[in-house]
């Protein structure tokens, strides 16, 4: 799974670019652009991956991903059988932070508007938006250019307020993925992310970098600023709370499905970073929808 670099630019005329998707399943590319986007997932299913974020996602779900971020929604396999007819659609806006003027954001009355984008770094996913909100974004589409740029303010400034959000990448992700040698780290994320539940090792990681296993560790401990070891475990657990509250698989299966090689080791790491065993995870958080 290489990154690429995916031009998101709009036409001479826009200052930004506001589309409708409609395919037999997303782009299967792991890619990042200098826009910030908001999506709208209207039909589909899959994993969706977001810096180091590593998630199940439904239709319905609305996210705003920030400036060279890297992501993809990589649909569930059945998307790809030759017989299928299931679809993917989203609606996504583009915009870059100086869309509407350099500093435009940094004036007072858009300090909200500003922390929002700031938080997009990470990825912001908005959980019980209204119906009213998700419609206006979908409709964006249907206005003339000069509208769509008051009512995309007014969206961003009714995002900037909601109270029910997650961040999803890590906050040492976004930094090492801006500041460390980017072509290194870039060909690491890339070979977790796409066989972190294949029970990879520290020593895989290594040798697929050209390295030696210390010099390996003591190069991602520098940039992360936590062992390897336990920034795959964040990931593969991160998968494992998706499937648990999905409520499709038992325990067990999810353990394996995740990358690990036993239920102990799997119980154990899951409370190491939840501070609850997968069992008690899965009741309160039942409990509490």
């Amino acid at each position: 799974m290489k990154l690429h670099l995916l031009s998101r630019a709009s036409v001479s005329d826009r200052s930004f670019s506001v589309n409708h998707n409609l395919y037999p399943n997303f782009l299967r590319v792991w890619h990042y652009h200098p826009e910030i986007e908001l999506v709208v997932i209207l039909k589909s299913s899959g994993t969706r991956f977001i810096g180091d974020s590593i998630e199940k996602f439904q239709e319905g779900e609305v996210v705003l991903i920030g400036k060279n971020v890297p992501h993809m929604w990589l649909n569930d396999e059945i998307y790809f059988q030759p017989d299928s007819t299931l679809e993917a659609e989203a609606f996504a806006i583009h915009f870059t932070r100086d869309f509407l003027g350099k500093g435009f954001f940094e004036i007072p009355e858009m300090k909200q508007v500003s922390n929002l984008l700031m938080r997009a770094n990470r990825g912001v996913k908005f959980n019980d938006l209204s119906k009213e909100l998700v419609e206006r974004i979908t409709n964006l589409v249907e206005y003339d250019p000069t509208t769509r740029v008051f009512k995309t303010i007014e969206i961003l400034s009714d995002l900037s307020k909601h109270e029910s959000y997650q961040l999803l990448s890590s906050t040492s992700f976004v930094n090492a993925f801006q500041k460390a040698d980017n072509l290194r780290m870039d060909k690491i994320y890339a070979y977790v992310f796409e066989n972190f539940n294949d029970g990879i090792s520290a020593s895989d990681v290594a040798k697929m970098t050209g390295m030696n296993k210390s010099a390996f560790s003591r190069f991602f401990k520098k940039v992360h600023k936590k062992p390897f070891t336990r920034y795959l475990n964040e990931i593969k657990v991160g998968y494992a709370s998706r499937l648990l509250l999905e409520n499709k698989e038992s325990i067990t299966s999810i353990a394996y499905l995740s990358g690990f090689n036993n239920i102990s080791n799997f119980n154990r790491q899951f409370k190491v970073i939840h501070g609850l065993a997968p069992s008690a995870y899965l009741k309160y958080h039942s409990s509490n929808d």
